[in-house]
């Protein structure tokens, strides 16, 4: 369990707290880039506890603004995004993306004083389908990460946005939860159901395996660890949680399995989940041995198809799956009786449903953590002594600049030898997969 101190330091993120002032030293993924289009309407973009706008001007730059205008403080979201920049309704003021002053239309040219005026902007990038900001330290702007899934060319990834109404880190805290695959996705499928020759069919036979873990230059890694149907080999699950609040899941095959979901802090009590997924990769168990579907999973990994609610123009009314606490996750109790274990269709949606129900903010020092629970508090004393490491001696970890730490970096299912050390199957692994 964790102290309230410990929890409100990793769990709170506004600005001037602990894990905020340390999260905004990287790049944050901030929306799609296909939310923004040229010279189109502002879009409000609540980040990190700030209330921001964004928007894309007519050559296709973007900028995140304040959403004050730094003139009388009306909003900039009711501002007219044209001729390259974006202007405020209320005076006709006009800020470029990089939040420069462009025109005071309502001051007599003699008292123009456009240029000493600035609106806040964040520095934007925007890669492979992604907007990226940073709100960090602007004299020391580190590259964009260099997670494999965040790499590849925008045509081959699914690229997946839905909001979870609750704090970034039990998001993050369920991606590497292996145990609970077994048991919320796949609680009542038997034995019988699986071919035992499928190497994701351990996850089945054996619904408590054991685990190694450790800390990482990126952050954490861990696996889950099982006696393969064949008597000589191990299986693997191998999972990663990267600063600032990455997870590589590993629900696939190690091979193939470029992933990456990025738990993005709204606000304390609201997370954007980005899913970024290679689309070519193998998932892990969908169907029994017979080819049926898996009541409750007919729907990928990347949650592609999950039913959403019409956005609206909300601080938070972006991405809202129609599956949500006030209608109870829409659950079928008597699907849960008869094949359904959690009564709750789709990946996503099962998931969705167990980290909000903990509340907007766990209260962890109520917690009894088990062996399985291992990557999650290892994860949580890894993130507690970086951020504070920042905080005391202005030191960050090293994957924040030495991007290509990121490289290769894999989860996912694979067997290997029994006498071979986890680690060493870990590198040889990704040394195979490199001669491809």
């Amino acid at each position: 369990m964790l102290s309230t101190k410990d929890n409100q330091d990793l769990s709170l993120i506004g600005p001037g707290t602990l894990m905020g002032n340390f999260m905004r030293q990287f790049w944050i993924p901030a929306c799609a880039s296909r939310e923004l289009e040229p010279d189109a309407a502002p879009m409000r973009l609540m980040l990190m506890g700030e209330k921001l706008v964004a928007f894309r001007d007519s050559e296709g730059r973007v900028g995140v603004l304040d959403h004050l205008c730094p003139h009388r403080c009306a909003s900039l979201f009711f501002g007219r995004n044209e001729k390259s920049g974006l202007r405020c309704a209320y005076h006709g003021w006009k800020f470029d993306v990089e939040g420069n002053c462009l025109e005071m239309p309502n001051v007599p040219d003699k008292f123009d004083f456009s240029p000493k005026v600035k609106a806040k902007a964040y520095p934007v990038r925007e890669r492979n389908g992604l907007v990226y900001v940073f709100m960090g330290d602007p004299a020391s702007i580190p590259p964009l990460p260099e997670i494999d899934a965040l790499m590849l060319p925008e045509n081959e990834v699914d690229i997946f946005l839905m909001q979870r109404e609750c704090n970034w880190l039990q998001s993050a805290e369920g991606d590497i939860d292996t145990s609970h695959f077994g048991f919320l996705h796949l609680g009542l499928v038997d034995d019988e159901d699986v071919d035992h020759d499928n190497i994701h069919a351990a996850s089945v036979l054996d619904r408590a395996p054991e685990y190694f873990c450790k800390d990482a230059q990126w952050g954490t890694t861990y696996c889950a660890f099982r006696p393969a149907p064949q008597d000589d080999m191990t299986h693997y699950r191998f999972s990663h949680f990267q600063f600032p609040f990455f997870t590589l899941f590993p629900d696939g095959t190690f091979e193939d399995n470029m992933v990456v979901t990025c738990n993005v802090p709204m606000d304390d009590t609201h997370t954007m989940v980005v899913v970024v997924t290679y689309k070519k990769r193998e998932e892990a168990l969908r169907t029994r041995k017979d080819g049926s579907a898996i009541p409750g999973l007919e729907i990928d990994a990347a949650g592609t198809g999950v039913p959403m609610i019409p956005n609206d123009a909300g601080w938070f009314g972006r991405f809202r799956g129609e599956r949500r606490a006030s209608n109870d996750y829409l659950i079928d109790r008597a699907a849960q009786k008869s094949d359904n274990w959690s009564g709750i269709e789709t990946v996503v949606g099962q998931d969705q449903a167990m980290v909000e129900s903990m509340g907007a903010l766990v209260p962890r020092e109520f917690e009894h953590m088990a062996p399985s629970d291992i990557m999650v508090a290892r994860t949580r004393r890894r993130l507690l002594k970086a951020a504070r490491a920042y905080a005391e001696k202005g030191v960050l970890p090293e994957v924040q600049t030495d991007v290509a730490l990121s490289h290769n970096l894999r989860s996912g299912t694979f067997l290997a030898p029994k006498n071979l050390d986890w680690v060493a199957a870990y590198k040889e692994k990704v040394a195979e997969m490199q001669k491809v």
